[in-house]
């Protein structure tokens, strides 16, 4: 086998050869001459050679330099591909390779990059597809038809799909589906249909008689394949067999021929590629990723003759993770794609948007920058890097962006949709309206939009429209929040609010500083406590931690063995990387639906990863990441603290006594206060390094300074209540500040007789309607049967004092 110098010497002279006006780009007419000098045995139609200029032009567009043509660099990636063997066309061209003369045109623009289509088979086989556009890679030596008969068993089932498709179209049985408007998730050609047929999703009658009688008819043309003299020819026609139907979008019938020839051949990459591409596109994610595994085996088995797949293979196998949700482990791998091939745009493109996914916001910006950088007209990039900068605060910026999405693609959703949410909070309401609008247009049962575009109506002031699009939004979705935005509208109107959101010339609201909100009974909770407990509660929606048992942790420290390593400052630690902490979360969280799970990765990546891992380093402590972890998950509080003393007796520090040093208890506890209350900063971690206090502390202290509501986490006993209380209704009660139903603890001022929910409790807003307070009193009602409770016992108490 050639090396990848001299390869890249025998296409640099082929080049020249065919640089006729030497420009440094092969035309069309010079392309065409190349085309037919390497096939001297074929007879080209026009026709034919007009197609094949086309797919190459079209393919290789990055390539393309202006009417120069295709550069050296896009020549020489054809090659890489596969799609010419460049060794035979070097030899049909009769050159000689002069090694002397290498250093003398490099101001040919020479690099070494990848991809086209050059040489073709036999002339049999190109006048036996004269009436049928033949698929490029059909003729490519490392993709394509080898044997002869393969090509008859094309030519037979190309008639078969023809046939199924004139019979279903003319029984209306055979659907399309537009997905222009839809956002490109980044698939090569390699992974989705090809070019021909991306612009439309072929959706095919399966239950039919002619369905029926077309499978039939495939497995005698199968049953030929196996018929073959040779296992290698039986090989090539079952991979061309699941290539045809690849083409045609008939996934499950590709699928069998890729498995078959996965049979013949296991240590061939070709069929574990495409047999996960199949499975991808089935939406079997779990299979399709083991599928790409097996390939990247054989790939790397194989040494230099797959090398130029392994960067897609690292890019299909990502996007296959992230189908499952795992996307910190798809990161890895489009790393890789990107490492092995700089100019690689969509592997950047999906880093990008991974990292973005994980709330890596400025690294996903120089990723999605760098693929808008080799791809100018990368749409989805656009979308993408407008929404990293919109999550960074740069609004202005991030509008500039979305537009030039739109601009580059009038109907991509994701960029109208986010945009409109970006306008939302700026509280440009207006344009918020119009930008879900367009979505609609698009997306008629996007009920996200439907909601979102009532919103905006009605900070916009059309209340009565709003009202009418909710109606629309409910009738797309039966959801509950969705009841609930209709009873909030009845409810302003009752109040007669403006259109401005205010009542009575005022605003709806004010907020009340701290010190005069007051207490009434132990059992109310304070009002900063409460703040902080919402937004420890939010964080568990997000996560679904309250939804992990915690004795899942206690048997992941018990069964899982990680090997000790040591820190920068050399203390040793049972540390692993983030991708492997991710897939010990799914085995934690393994009832997410993907995209839940990758929502719940992105928010403890945020909160808990983003602190543990503060070096950078990409690894993480994880005896103290279960620890942290284990006041959130599900379970009694006793169970919770006893885990979490359990995780920092399983660091190497403490392991094998039944005691922790008192030093890491109290860096424990500030790391749960800066992760999880707004109010500490990450610099009160900071005051315990250094500390060399070396006594040790059993778990009834531990306890006792977890429990410490100044010093501790006592907060966890008010987040153990709102747990309890999440679908907790309170009947015909509204929030007298935010007018939705309240659901959760009640809080009613005593004086006023007014009523918040604990969100608006814990923020100090009252309505601006009522009568002003110098202090407000409080009393905190669980449920119902509690306020009624209170108000049968005040009865006595007052006729006693009247008598």
């Amino acid at each position: 086998m050639a090396t990848r110098g001299s390869r890249s010497e025998k296409v640099k002279r082929i080049f020249q050869q065919f640089d006729l006006n030497s420009d440094g780009g092969l035309n069309r007419e010079e392309m065409s001459a190349l085309v037919v000098a390497v096939n001297p045995r074929v007879k080209f139609s026009e026709e034919q050679i007009n197609a094949i200029l086309d797919e190459v032009f079209r393919t290789y567009g990055e390539f393309i330099d202006g009417d120069k043509g295709l550069t050296y660099e896009g020549l020489l990636r054809t090659y890489d591909d596969g799609a010419g063997d460049v060794d035979r066309d070097f030899d049909a061209l009769e050159l000689e390779l002069n090694l002397d003369d290498n250093n003398n045109d490099n101001n040919k623009g020479i690099s070494e990059a990848a991809e086209a289509s050059s040489s073709i088979a036999d002339e049999r086989v190109i006048e036996a597809q004269k009436k049928q556009r033949t698929a490029a890679w059909a003729v490519s030596p490392n993709h394509g038809i080898v044997f002869d008969d393969t090509w008859k068993i094309v030519d037979d089932l190309e008639i078969l799909i023809k046939r199924l498709k004139a019979k279903q179209a003319k029984d209306g049985k055979l659907k399309g589906d537009n997905v222009d408007s839809y956002s490109d998730a980044g698939w090569s050609r390699e992974l989705g249909p090809s070019s021909e047929i991306s612009d439309k999703r072929i959706i095919w009658e399966e239950a039919g008689h002619d369905y029926a009688s077309f499978v039939k008819e495939l497995g005698a043309l199968r049953t030929r394949a196996d018929g073959a003299r040779s296992r290698e020819e039986a090989f090539d026609g079952h991979m061309a067999i699941g290539r045809v139907l690849y083409e045609h979008q008939l996934f499950k019938e590709a699928l069998v021929s890729f498995k078959r020839a996965c049979e013949l051949q296991p240590m061939d990459v070709r069929p574990h590629f495409r047999t996960g591409n199949c499975l991808y596109v089935l939406g079997r994610y779990r299979e399709a990723k083991e599928e790409f595994l097996l390939a990247l085996e054989a790939a790397e088995a194989g040494g230099n003759q797959w090398t130029y797949l392994l960067p897609q293979i690292y890019v299909n196998l990502g996007i296959a993770l992230e189908g499952e949700g795992m996307v910190l482990s798809a990161c890895e791998y489009y790393r890789e794609a990107a490492i092995l091939c700089p100019t690689h745009y969509r592997a950047l493109k999906l880093l990008g948007s991974a990292l973005f996914g994980v709330g890596e916001y400025r690294a996903a910006v120089k990723a999605l920058e760098e693929a808008i950088y080799l791809k100018p007209d990368y749409a989805d990039a656009h979308c993408d890097l407008a929404s990293a900068l919109h999550a960074m605060g740069e609004d202005e910026k991030a509008i500039e962006v979305f537009q030039k999405a739109i601009d580059l693609k009038p109907g991509h959703v994701d960029a109208l949709y986010n945009l409109g949410g970006l306008y939302m909070d700026l509280g440009r309401f207006q344009r918020a309206s119009e930008m879900y609008s367009r979505v609609l247009v698009l997306w008629p049962n996007h009920w996200r939009a439907q909601l979102n575009m009532a919103v905006s109506l009605l900070g916009a002031g059309e209340t009565e429209e709003a009202k009418k699009t909710l109606k629309k939004a409910l009738k797309m979705t039966n959801r509950v929040e969705l009841h609930d935005a209709i009873y909030h509208l009845k409810q302003l109107q009752k109040k007669k609010v403006k259109p401005n959101g205010t009542a009575n010339g005022d605003g709806p609201f004010i907020t009340v500083e701290l010190s005069k909100f007051k207490t009434l009974g132990e059992k109310t909770t304070q009002r900063q406590e409460l703040r902080n407990a919402f937004q420890i509660r939010a964080f568990q929606r997000i996560t679904r931690l309250n939804r992990c048992d915690v004795d899942l942790l206690k048997k992941e420290m018990r069964e899982n063995d990680v090997p000790v390593s040591y820190s920068g400052g050399g203390v040793p630690e049972k540390s692993i990387r983030k991708p492997n902490l991710e897939e010990i979360l799914r085995k934690f969280l393994n009832f997410l639906k993907p995209e839940i799970f990758q929502g719940a990765v992105k928010g403890i990546n945020e909160r808990i990863l983003s602190v543990l891992d503060e070096s950078g380093s990409g690894r993480v402590d994880l005896g103290m990441f279960f620890a942290v972890l284990a006041p959130l998950c599900s379970g009694s509080p006793e169970k919770r603290k006893r885990v979490a003393f359990d995780a920092l007796l399983w660091r190497p520090v403490n392991e094998g006594g039944s005691q922790i040093k008192r030093v890491d208890a109290v860096g424990y506890i500030k790391l749960l206060r800066a992760m999880y209350l707004p109010s500490q900063g990450i610099s009160e971690i900071l005051e315990v390094h250094g500390e060399t206090d070396s006594s040790m502390v059993s778990f009834n202290e531990f306890q006792v300074m977890f429990d410490d509501r100044d010093w501790g986490f006592g907060i966890l006993s008010t987040l153990v209540k709102l747990e309890a209380e999440d679908r907790n209704r309170h009947g015909s009660h509204v929030c007298s500040v935010c007018r939705y139903p309240i659901i959760g603890s009640r809080f009613k001022e005593m004086k006023s007789s007014f009523s918040l929910c604990s969100q608006c409790y814990g923020e100090g807003k009252v309505p601006s309607s009522s009568r002003q307070l110098q202090e407000y009193k409080f009393k905190e009602y669980a449920s119902e049967s509690d306020a009624m409770k209170d108000k049968c016992l005040c009865f006595p108490v007052h006729s006693n004092e009247e008598k």
